[in-house]
């Protein structure tokens, strides 16, 4: 599937709302943050935390964390790629730094808000590969923890696609000469105003292939309220595995077993309940998120 559905749903109104709200709210802050990275590292990771977790608060997401997170610094996160929507939710429950390819540091705005989260840009030509290496070997040893979308592209979020095992490079790198926690995420976009997605309407938040970023956003951000399911699964290092294909196979085999129980909704084996995300419990609800999916 290669555009979005054509039905009719969700709320311009809604829509052009919480796209204001978000465009003030980060204009505002792009110069605090900026002044941040300048003066103090430690800061400089706080508050994208914070700042993540107000975005959420504006497009109406729900967060279900599910698992322990990793407690270790630094951590390589290796999470499943599902939408431009994965970095408020991901930056909401992680304190780290996306690994993102190059192009993003020249798009219009998004480039900013990636450089001002202290994002890691890699090309894929190899005469830069000992310079990415660097600059991540670097970034490790300052106990930053990075966040890797092994996929190397987003999906349709009703599967997991194949990882890559040369994107695992950074998991062989010993930052103060100890093995690197890789800790696989499952990311899943499983509810809107309280009811299954589905197949039809998951392609409202999923962004894949040829669509286009301003009329899907448009169209995503003018339904309900989401919820998004992010598991934790149990870390693990190079070390258990011996090889970085090894180690891609179980973190891709770990998120989609994640993925599909949050689809079929079941609960992990360990835990009775998940932990909600209190970002929405606050905020006031607002009578066009109500309307939810309802066409106008």
């Amino acid at each position: 599937m290669s555009a979005t559905p054509t039905a009719a749903l969700g709320s311009p109104l809604l829509s052009l709302r919480r796209i204001l709200l978000f465009t003030i709210f980060t204009l505002v802050l792009l110069p605090v943050q900026a002044v941040l990275v300048a003066l103090s590292a430690d800061r400089a990771r706080d508050f994208p935390y914070w700042y993540h977790r107000q975005v959420c608060r504006i497009l109406g997401i729900e967060v279900q964390r599910r698992g322990q997170q990793s407690e270790d610094a630094p951590t390589l996160y290796a999470c499943n790629h599902v939408s431009y929507l994965d970095i408020p939710v991901l930056g909401r429950c992680i304190k780290g730094s996306f690994i993102a390819k190059a192009e993003i540091a020249h798009w219009p705005f998004f480039s900013w808000l990636a450089k001002l989260q202290r994002s890691v840009f890699v090309e894929r030509r190899s005469s830069r590969t000992a310079d990415h290496r660097d600059q991540i070997a670097s970034r490790l040893e300052q106990d930053d923890n990075l966040i890797l979308f092994p996929e190397g592209t987003s999906g349709d979020g009703n599967r997991v696609l194949p990882f890559k095992s040369a994107l695992f490079s950074v998991a062989e790198r010993r930052p103060h000469d100890q093995p690197l926690t890789v800790q696989p995420v499952s990311i899943t976009y499983s509810h809107l105003d309280g009811l299954p997605l589905g197949r039809f309407l998951r392609p409202y938040f999923a962004w894949y292939g040829d669509m286009e970023l301003p009329d899907h956003a448009w169209r995503a951000l003018g339904l309900g309220r989401l919820t998004v399911i992010v598991e934790f699964h149990p870390p693990v290092t190079l070390k258990d595995f011996g090889s970085r294909k090894a180690l891609a196979q179980h973190c891709e085999a770990m998120v989609s077993t994640g993925v599909m129980r949050a689809l079929t909704g079941r609960e992990p084996e360990d835990e009775s309940r998940d932990e909600r995300d209190d970002s929405l419990e606050d905020s006031e609800k607002n009578p066009d998120e109500d309307a939810g999916v309802v066409a106008r």
